[in-house]
């Protein structure tokens, strides 16, 4: 067992080397791993309706009016507190009509109210980011299949 130290100078001068390795080393973070795929809930206020969507970063869906385009999905390491993050545009696009920017920022999967889309037929929200499409992903049904 190592004895405690009892003198001040000699206290001080481990706690000031303690502090000076921690001002000089710095803590070892994961950083944000980059993924192809926004996955995103939506929701028709109208008819109920809940689905999932798939979304490659960089190209658009369609949601009902909506076209939607993750710019970017960033989730944590699984060693670090669980987050998935996408920056999204999402334009409302009605025939005849030019098109009209909703929402222009990032949404966040633990936190899908902190910055959410505003408007009154439509919620989207942020799930997960992904890397892979899959294969039962929810798709709305083609007309005439019903």
């Amino acid at each position: 067992m190592v004895a405690p130290v009892r003198t001040p100078i000699l206290r001080g001068a481990v706690q000031f080397a303690f502090l000076f390795v921690l001002a000089i080393v710095p803590p070892r973070h994961a950083k944000a791993e980059t993924y192809k795929i926004a996955v995103l809930q939506t929701l028709d206020k109208v008819t109920a309706r809940v689905s999932t969507l798939e979304a490659p970063v960089g190209r658009s869906v369609r949601f009902g009016t909506l076209e939607i385009i993750p710019r970017i999905c960033d989730k944590r390491p699984p060693e670090e507190t669980p987050e998935s993050a996408s920056f999204l545009d999402i334009w409302e696009v009605k025939p005849g009509e030019p098109a009209m920017s909703l929402f222009r920022g990032w949404m966040f999967a633990s936190s899908p109210a902190l910055n959410a889309l505003e408007h009154p037929v439509y919620d989207v929200w942020l799930l997960d980011c992904v890397n892979t499409l899959s294969s039962s992903s929810s798709k709305p049904p083609e007309s005439g299949a019903e």
